[in-house]
């Protein structure tokens, strides 16, 4: 399930790059995961520096994989 998830990730990046920059290598790498019944949840990232963060989902009854892409704009402090 590890692989198959770094897998759609890394096509997904992939098939996003500027062709324009050529071949860059990058990594992808698992920062979050959690299996529920047969449903597994992943938060992934890459080794580029464009903020990205990847969320997947398998839906173990459907069979399918549903990917979200993320941009982190901002961390920020909220003291009370």
């Amino acid at each position: 399930m590890d692989n198959k998830a770094i897998a759609i990730v890394t096509e997904y990046v992939k098939s996003h790059l500027d062709v324009t920059d050529g071949n860059i290598d990058f990594g992808v790498y698992t920062v979050w995961k959690c299996k529920a019944l047969q449903n597994w949840k992943y938060l992934l990232s890459t080794t580029l520096f464009d903020g990205m963060y990847y969320e997947l989902t398998y839906n173990g009854d459907k069979h399918e994989w549903y990917l979200d892409a993320y941009k982190k704009f901002e961390n920020k402090v909220i003291t009370e």
